[in-house]
């Protein structure tokens, strides 16, 4: 019989046969499928049989001619002349009994999830190639084609008799094509020597990781009162007996939270049998002093701790076979991650962001600041997610935060799933002396005159250090930086610090590991630390004087638990201002409507405190409800593509630039290391590839060619440039 390729041979490899990789994506897909049915309360079944039939039938327009001439190497096109996805879809037409799952399947595995109402107004030819010559051809072989295939593979035919679907639609899917496209995507990049032939991937082992940490908690003293409310604060959480599977955590910065919750998670894990535990922080966190955290106190001995801890700071999705294997999946037991980064996942359509979905079923998620975690506009969409993924995906979330708005209790039409209660997880006695170290910590103040840089510079200058500046954008946050050093001149050493994302996530860790050394130092007091929001939740660090570009309540809240953390200082202040126009300062336009709310508050003299928050997010719900209620609605409707749009926490698009000389020349020899991008790399709007014309290094990834350094990061290459032009502040 003539040999049939899936994928032809490049790069030093032999080509693969269309038998092996069908074989081979149905075998792990449905090891996928299998996986997350078992945390399944309504559709298990189905996502087992709608992914098997995909993945039977899923390339078999691979063996039209044409596409076999270009696999075989005789035709020089490079790309396959025919859509080989459309023969599957006519092929499952064809069958006897419902196939629409599988059809969808099929349909998406390389374009993605479609806008389901666009496709029925296809009416016949929906799924199917918008060219009626492809069409036509493809309906004149699907038989020849069809045998060929069970020829090749006689236990794959076909069989689709799909049931109804119990349960939610959007979520479904995504599940579904999560589980093909990841099968696919490994076995192709697996072929092609870019991926692991086997991958082991360590157990939660929950109760040894539970007594482990117990012991961590055990060795600290408890002294004083501080550290025997932590010690009281862990055991509440790790004993709590809960029966919901969404609650509520209130605990102010400082208590212990890291850990209580983790013990919490595990002791559920233990409970419920979980696979793995997402710890989702704030989505321009720095997540790394967490990932420390549970890397000393839940490792076991003998593991790898990279394994064992994930840490994601940022979706690294690619499409392109060359750099499949660059895409962080979550298959580690404990994923430390952003909320852009997993909500926007959620939201995807595209096969390379979604193949990672699947592993969800059965996850315990601690959702830090879970009520800041994401604009507005989005947290109902984000809401109604958790709670499908809590009652019909078997997983359980525990939402903690300082200062915990009740979102869930905000009113807005059309946006709940339905009325749900959420449990608090501590007690009231329990949270009112948790609360009790946060009275009188700090003043929230207010500069009612927009400032101009220079004013801004004195300003800062003349407060106590040491003071922390928290801008709104990476470029202002650099430019800032730069005016300090300006100012200070030849005497500038040790005296302005910078920590942004325009950082990679090393050189992050290195300035936020020298700002505790210097906070611990009571003697060194005379310098600043310039950042953005990064540094809002999930870092330790207690400044004497802070100063908040005007943005949301929330993070202002945030920010002021990075002053006087522990409460010992009787006059800590943090301020809040607005800039003038500038042109080398960036206005983030995501803040622009809370920003006006709060600035409205400080107008009007209302005192600021964590109570005004729920009224805070009512109001700033009831001014973004069409976008929300847009969301939710294409969401409903299964438009994939305009939820993957709308939800996007950084409007523009971003791609990733590698500055490191050593990594580019790895990628440039075909050597790709997903945790060494997550550390190496920076995320920049898309723009900067055609103003700065970067060259790629591999499809989605780009060369930083212009100025790095570890003070500015890559804003260094940038501020040149507008310095050029503009010119910076001189004194």
């Amino acid at each position: 019989m003539k040999e049939y390729l899936a994928h032809s041979a490049r790069d030093g490899r032999l080509s693969q046969s269309y038998k092996d990789h069908v074989n081979n994506v149905r075998k792990a897909a449905k090891w996928n499928a299998e996986n997350a049915a078992r945390f399944s309360k309504l559709a298990g079944s189905l996502l087992i049989h709608v992914v098997d039939t995909a993945a039977c039938i899923h390339d078999l327009g691979k063996l039209l001619d044409d596409n076999q001439e270009v696999l075989h190497g005789t035709d020089n096109r490079g790309t396959l002349p025919i859509n080989h996805v459309d023969a599957g879809v006519a092929c499952l037409r064809k069958c006897e009994g419902d196939s629409f799952f599988s059809q969808t399947a099929v349909y998406s595995h390389h374009r993605g999830l479609p806008d389901f109402p666009e496709e029925e107004n296809r009416e016949d030819d929906f799924f199917r190639d918008n060219d009626p010559k492809v069409r036509h051809m493809v309906n004149a072989k699907i038989d020849s084609l069809t045998r060929i295939h069970c020829q090749l593979i006689p236990d794959a035919e076909p069989h689709p008799q799909e049931a109804d679907l119990r349960g939610d639609g959007g979520v479904f899917f995504r599940m579904m094509l999560s589980c093909l496209a990841d099968a696919d995507h490994s076995d192709t990049a697996r072929h092609y020597g870019k991926y692991p032939a086997e991958e082991k991937v360590p157990d939660l082992r929950a109760e040894e990781r539970l007594h482990q940490l117990d012991a961590y908690i055990q060795s600290f003293s408890q002294t004083n009162e501080r550290n025997r409310l932590r010690a009281d604060m862990y055991q509440a959480c790790r004993k709590a007996d809960v029966s919901s599977d969404i609650v509520a955590c209130d605990s102010p910065v400082g208590s212990g939270k890291t850990t209580a919750v983790m013990a919490h998670l595990l002791a559920q894990a233990i409970r419920r049998g979980s696979r793995r535990i997402f710890v989702i922080l704030p989505f321009t966190n720095i997540i790394r002093q967490s990932v420390e955290i549970y890397r000393k106190t839940l490792v076991l001995p003998g593991e790898n701790e990279e394994e064992v801890v994930a840490e994601l700071h940022y979706r690294a999705d690619f499409e392109d076979v060359d750099v499949r294997a660059l895409t962080a999946q979550w298959r580690a037991p404990i994923i430390v991650t952003t909320a852009v980064a997993f909500f926007e996942t959620l939201a995807s359509n595209r096969p390379a962001a979604l193949r990672r979905l699947h592993e969800l079923p059965g996850s315990l998620f601690f959702m830090d600041e879970a009520h800041a975690a994401l604009p507005m506009k989005m947290l109902p969409l984000a809401w109604r997610w958790m709670q499908v993924l809590a009652d019909e995906w078997s997983c359980y979330w525990v939402l903690a935060s300082g200062s915990l708005v009740r979102f869930w209790e905000l009113k807005a039409e059309d946006w709940k799933k339905k009325s749900r209660d959420v449990l608090q997880l501590l007690s009231e006695d329990m949270r009112k002396r948790l609360m009790g170290f946060e009275k009188a910590r700090i003043s929230f103040c207010y500069e009612p005159k927009p400032l101009n840089r220079k004013e801004l510079v004195e300003r800062i200058i003349s407060e106590p250090g040491p003071r922390l500046l928290i801008m709104n954008t990476v470029q202002s946050a650099a430019v800032l930086a730069t005016d300090l050093q300006k100012y200070y001149g030849e005497f500038a050493t040790n005296k302005v610090m910078h920590l942004s994302t325009a950082l990679n996530a090393e050189d992050r860790d290195k300035i936020v590991a020298d700002v505790k050394t210097r906070l611990d130092n009571n003697a060194d007091n005379d310098w600043t630390l310039v950042a953005t929001s990064c540094v809002e939740a999930g870092v330790d660090f207690s400044f004497k004087t802070g100063f908040r570009e005007m943005a949301s309540l929330l993070s202002l809240l945030q920010a002021a638990g990075r002053v006087n953390r522990g409460g010992s200082d009787n006059d800590a202040r943090i301020w809040s201002f607005v800039m003038q126009d500038d042109s080398l300062l960036k206005i983030n336009p995501g803040v622009k409507t809370a920003a006006q709310i709060l600035k409205k508050y400080f107008d009007r003299g209302i005192e600021i405190h964590p109570d005004l928050s729920t009224e805070f997010m009512q109001k700033e719900l009831d001014l973004t409800a069409d976008d929300m209620k847009t969301l939710l609605q294409a969401e409903a409707d299964c438009r994939f593509p305009l939820v993957r749009e709308k939800f996007r926490v950084i409007d523009d698009d971003t791609v990733l630039v590698v500055a490191d000389r050593h990594l580019k020349a790895d990628i440039s020899k075909g050597v790709y290391d997903w945790r060494a991008l997550q550390r190496k790399a920076v995320s920049i709007r898309r723009y900067y590839v055609q103003k700065y014309e970067l060259q790629p290094l591999a499809d989605g990834l780009y060369d930083w060619n212009r100025g790095y350094d570890e003070f500015l990061g890559i804003m260094r290459g940038i501020i040149n440039d507008d310095i050029m032009k503009e010119g910076v502040l001189l004194y």
